[in-house]
């Protein structure tokens, strides 16, 4: 049994790392479409209106992914807890080994969203 679920918590890790590895490289994409929107306005010459709309979209696409990868680090805090309960120790697929760096203890530190307090999200809009 011990067997089977060192199996099952490797194939999780590798799903784990891979999403958190999308999370980032998306991230960087969309910053990367961000910074270059007022640059190619400046480029064409054009007013700063012309690509407002754009601007908001994609920064808030950024602002989306930036609270997806604060849930991802939640679902690897949480899968850490698992790990911790079914006595497994540690996993072996981190790129470093598990440790710190890799492995947060506890999702309890993490800045919280406007959208974990929707009572704040009026007076901060």
């Amino acid at each position: 049994m011990m067997q089977a679920r060192r199996i099952a918590a490797n194939e999780i890790s590798e799903k784990l790392f891979a999403a958190e590895a999308a999370i980032d490289a998306a991230i960087a994409a969309v910053a990367a479409l961000t910074a270059q929107l007022p640059v190619a306005t400046q480029q064409a010459n054009a007013g700063p209106h012309i690509m407002q709309a754009a601007l908001m979209h994609s920064m808030e696409s950024c602002q989306q992914l930036v609270k997806s990868r604060t849930n991802i680090i939640r679902t690897h805090s949480a899968l850490r807890a698992v790990q911790d309960d079914m006595g497994l120790g540690n996993v072996d697929f981190a790129p470093t080994g598990f440790n710190e760096l890799w492995c947060p203890k506890s999702a309890d530190s993490l800045p919280e969203t406007r959208m974990a307090r929707p009572h704040l999200a009026a007076v901060a809009a």
